[in-house]
């Protein structure tokens, strides 16, 4: 059922009266509906008693922001920019954002040609320091990419450091990705990702909880937190110190029943301190793209065997590489008992497998004596010590 423009009207000015995530102004919403709210928030004068459960001085801050709404305005500056105004009800809301409750966005402020709703149905957050180091930039731009190639919407929220890496991966891999902002859709911040957040409108989608023109504040960064916690199947933390906002959306994530993960870094690294808490508090460790897909993905979506590279020696069964382990090291020799009793197998089970190691070039005979080849005696595994 298509959404009233009344009711969108009035939710767009409602967003100029209520902050992000504040849950007095979110039961008022869900007990009254955006229509009759905003009726009795401009109503002149204003009825005592008709909004509840704030203090008088709080109040007195919604009436004065009330007074100088003009909504139809808001929305034609959105729509001039190509973009919309996204509220529950419509098609492309994203369900989700109702995990968050009364703290639930108003609504979206959307510019770029993606379906958000579609698109958060398979999107991961990649999130952690503005002041990272080389190897968090070097791994949350390889997480991107990596997800992009494997079909998932990258999520972060286009700040300096892990966030940019993370759309930067994803648009190096001609991939799909949202960045949520804690301003107005059409304000570029940080001012030095402005042609960042150019191409995202571009080739994905900002996202704003803020109408536009509207600038961003510290608590609206911790609030946009929720937003890309609450869009996403999960939140990967690459950096983050102990303090860090990225932390935040961690919580959040948890605290609504989505996956937490947390990429490693060095023991040292003040840096890291954040993630490495996270981990410890029941994250799971990532370290590539396929161990995310694994955890957020579907039944099937398994990350790869991790294993060292195979060498001829792991190709070996269990008797014959015992055997070998125990020909003493290069330049000592052994003859076929001597070898037979160090691997615990008979004399002749232990002179066929020489044979074996013969024709292999581990090993080779001079009479009744035995010993390792220069190639068998280099082996990782062979045995270094004396008989």
């Amino acid at each position: 059922m298509a959404v009233a423009d009344e009711d969108r009207v009035a939710r767009a000015a409602l967003c100029r009266v209520i902050e992000p995530g504040d849950e007095h102004g979110g039961r008022w919403l869900r007990e009254l509906g955006a229509v009759e709210l905003v009726r009795r928030l401009t109503a002149e004068p204003y009825r005592s008693g008709s909004l509840t459960g704030v203090s008088e001085r709080r109040l007195q801050g919604y009436l004065a922001r009330a007074a100088r709404v003009r909504p139809r305005r808001d929305l034609e500056l959105i729509g001039a920019l190509g973009g919309r105004f996204v509220v529950p009800g419509d098609a492309e809301w994203p369900s989700q954002l109702d995990d968050l409750g009364d703290a639930r966005p108003l609504g979206l402020w959307l510019r770029g040609p993606a379906d958000l709703r579609r698109w958060a149905l398979r999107s991961v957050a990649v999130v952690g320091a503005r002041a990272c180091t080389p190897y968090g930039a070097h791994m949350a731009a390889a997480l991107g990419a990596g997800l992009a190639e494997r079909g998932w919407v990258v999520v972060s929220g286009a700040a300096f450091g892990i966030d940019g890496a993370a759309h930067r991966g994803a648009l190096g891999a001609q991939g799909a990705t949202v960045a949520v902002l804690a301003c107005g859709a059409d304000v570029a911040y940080p001012r030095g990702h402005a042609g960042l957040i150019g191409r995202i409108a571009q080739q994905g989608l900002v996202v704003g909880e803020l109408p536009p023109g509207d600038h961003p504040t510290p608590a609206r960064f911790l609030l946009r937190n929720r937003v890309i916690a609450a869009l996403t199947r999960g939140t990967v933390v690459v950096e983050a110190a102990y303090r860090s906002g990225a932390l935040a959306t961690a919580r959040d994530a948890r605290r609504i029943g989505r996956h937490t993960m947390g990429v490693p870094g060095a023991a040292t690294s003040g840096l890291s301190a954040g993630v490495h808490e996270l981990l410890r508090d029941g994250a799971v460790l990532v370290t590539d793209a396929d161990d995310v897909v694994e955890l957020v993905g579907d039944i099937g979506e398994l990350a790869p065997d991790r294993r060292g590279p195979v060498v001829p020696r792991d190709l070996l069964d269990p008797v014959t590489a015992r055997v070998l382990d125990a020909l003493p090291r290069p330049g000592r020799t052994a003859t076929v008992p001597d070898v037979a009793a160090t691997a615990g197998t008979s004399v002749d089970d232990a002179l066929g497998r020489l044979y074996e190691l013969h024709s292999l070039g581990y090993a080779e005979r001079r009479g009744d004596i035995w010993r390792l080849t220069a190639a068998g005696g280099r082996h990782p595994n062979a045995r270094r010590g004396g008989p």
